[in-house]
């Protein structure tokens, strides 16, 4: 039996825009103020999660990878031998993720495992072969393509899977991308590039995420209203990103960053458009007890790890473990959550233990005293 060949490429950048409140990390330079700002590369480490169910197994696979942080680092973190193809820059750039991919084709790979975010999913596209197989592990800030598994460790499972053969069947997905510029002014304008190949495996793999804002203004209203009342005197409310929860901010009266993060108190704004960091400082070293207000990403089902990474799994961790999960205020209409088709929340904080924790049962506000239990998954 021939040595399956598996591709990997990692985007050392990819993602870390997001716990400094970046919005993103397309282009060198924003890349560069990222790291100024004390944001670290999350991507090999996520890469190396996926890995590690490959580790689990002994199962003959040949790893092909670029230098370094192009993939090499994550390999090791897994414990697994890889064969170099590519050595690009220091600190890498998208023609080196291209170059990689292109070296990984040319050898013949049998999947193509990628690490990073809407814009790394753009490179790849742009010099893969239309028959080519593909699947990214999510690493990045924005994931609006229907090409990344729905966590690092789903998409090793996926790998898995069809290392034993029990995959036979691919699907087109679409790639997609948003304006950065313009998705830190507060708008997302979605765009699709294209298609890749990748597993037909519904269970692991997410999909395009659904945009635009509720339709349904009275219900967004109802839930606000339900969250406003429950709000008490001398608490830190962490406001998560999207119009469910600037619903709620619309009626406390107060300015929202609708792709962003804030921290309301007594009814007043504390802080806007925070980082990662900063909320840490807030909430951990203040010893501030807090709530944490987020609802789902539309489509997709996740709610915690798409386009929120300044909710930390640190941040989550001291939640769980001095509130528990009352903590975590889940906000998002029925419309929203029957677009699910009967698929649980999703959770992909880049911590598996704490991913393990958020996991079951978890309680939803969809109106005005109107709540429904949802289940939550880490797959």
């Amino acid at each position: 039996m021939t040595e399956f060949r598996l591709g990997l490429v990692v985007n050392p950048a990819a993602g870390l825009g997001g716990s400094v409140a970046l919005k993103g990390s397309d282009g060198a330079e924003t890349a560069q103020k990222a790291r100024e700002l004390g944001a670290e590369p999350k991507a090999p480490k996520r890469a190396a999660q996926a890995l590690t169910e490959l580790s689990k197994h002994q199962l003959a696979c040949k790893i092909l990878t670029g230098a370094d942080g192009l993939g090499e680092e994550s390999c090791a973190q897994a414990g697994l031998p890889c064969e170099v193809v590519y050595t690009g820059n220091t600190p890498s750039t998208a023609e080196d993720t291209k170059a990689t991919v292109a070296a990984l084709i040319a050898a013949g790979v049998d999947l193509l495992l990628f690490a990073g975010g809407d814009g790394t999913a753009r490179d790849v596209f742009a010099v893969v072969p239309e028959e080519q197989p593909v699947l990214g592990i999510p690493a990045g800030v924005k994931i609006h393509s229907g090409v990344y598994a729905v966590s690092p460790r789903a998409a090793g499972k996926v790998v898995v899977q069809m290392l034993q053969g029990q995959l036979t069947t691919v699907t087109h997905a679409d790639v997609m991308d948003i304006d950065e510029t313009a998705f830190r002014a507060g708008t997302v304008r979605a765009k699709r590039y294209g298609e890749m190949l990748v597993p037909a495996e519904l269970r692991y793999v997410q999909a395009v995420k659904m945009g635009g804002k509720e339709s349904n203004e009275l219900v967004l209203a109802d839930i606000a209203a339900d969250i406003v009342e429950r709000m008490e005197d001398d608490q830190l409310y962490i406001m998560g990103s999207g119009s469910t929860v600037a619903a709620v901010m619309e009626e406390l009266g107060l300015e929202n960053t609708l792709l962003g993060v804030d921290v309301v108190k007594n009814g007043e704004l504390l802080a806007r458009d925070v980082t990662a960091r900063q909320l840490e400082q807030m909430v951990i070293s203040a010893g501030q007890p807090a709530r944490l207000i987020v609802t789902v990403i539309g489509g997709q089902g996740h709610i915690f790890g798409r386009g929120n990474q300044q909710l930390s799994a640190a941040l989550l961790a001291h939640l769980l473990e001095t509130e528990g999960k009352e903590a975590i205020w889940v906000v998002a209409t029925k419309a929203k959550l029957q677009q699910l088709d009967g698929k649980p929340l999703l959770v992909d904080t880049g911590d598996a233990e704490v991913d393990d924790q958020l996991c079951g049962l978890i309680r939803v506000t969809t109106g005005y005293h109107d709540e429904v239990f949802m289940q939550v998954d880490a797959p």
